[in-house]
């Protein structure tokens, strides 16, 4: 445990900083967590450039909507994942899902929030923000028009949690009220309102993105990745080691 707060906080002990957190970080294998990706290719790349030899790497969900290059995202972390990579779903790959199942209802929210920039990358142009009925219909079919085999089937399989000893690695949240075998999908994927404010009480360990920090964070046993890549240009990844972890940003 010292490594890790050694690393981010001098040589404060673990009750300095979280009085009400009673845990110990023990990871099954060593990993390489990155953070939303929101369609920024580039980053990626850097950042896997910089990924420590012998991790498992891992994505906490967002790979689209918003940035310019989410086709190309989505492309490249399958690939990854075909390789031994794994991913979550986040809450921008649930919105895009429900747009595909329900167009009329979903597309709008989906495309105020970065569906537009999604929908560019994958060649279709031309669609309104404010589209809907038939334009929206033809979106859908286009999409899955260009959209490789599979790639739909793949997304809709993607987890909403992953374990490694204790630490879970979650798109958004998970509950401080339950454990987290028993957490609702929409807490991991949309957030919850006890989230980080209330300590655990079980020793578990949570790391997610979804929530924009200026820099990779630990609170309460919470460790939160998502540096607003798309926006700022800082995409980070958290390396988890035995009881240790090291923020590395591209």
């Amino acid at each position: 445990m010292m490594g890790i707060l050694s690393k981010l906080f001098g040589k404060k002990t673990a009750e300095e900083n979280w009085p009400d957190f009673a845990g110990a970080l023990s990871v099954s294998r060593p990993l390489f967590v990155v953070g939303d990706l929101h369609g920024r290719l580039d980053l990626l790349e850097r950042l896997l450039s910089k990924q420590p030899a012998g991790t498992h790497l891992v994505f906490v969900g967002d790979l689209i909507d918003r940035g310019e290059q989410s086709a190309e995202v989505l492309h490249r972390v399958a690939q990854l994942c075909d390789e031994g990579a794994q991913c979550l779903m986040g809450n921008h790959e649930r919105m895009m899902l429900d747009f595909l199942d329900d167009p009329s209802e979903k597309g709008p929210r989906w495309l105020r929030y970065g569906g537009l920039q999604t929908l560019n990358s994958f060649g279709l142009r031309g669609v309104s923000e404010r589209a809907s009925g038939l334009e929206l219909i033809e979106a859908v079919q286009g999409l899955r028009d260009k959209m490789p085999n599979g790639m739909e089937a793949w997304l809709r399989a993607l987890p909403h949690q992953l374990s490694f000893g204790n630490l879970h690695v979650v798109h958004a949240a998970a509950s401080p009220n339950h454990p987290m075998e028993t957490q609702k999908e929409s807490a991991l994927l949309w957030g919850h309102p006890q989230f980080i404010k209330k300590p655990r009480q079980d020793g578990q360990f949570v790391v997610h993105g979804h929530v924009i920090v200026p820099q990779a964070k630990i609170e309460q046993g919470c460790i939160s990745i998502d540096t607003g890549g798309y926006a700022t240009g800082n995409l980070t990844g958290a390396h988890f080691y035995a009881d240790q972890v090291e923020f590395i940003t591209a």
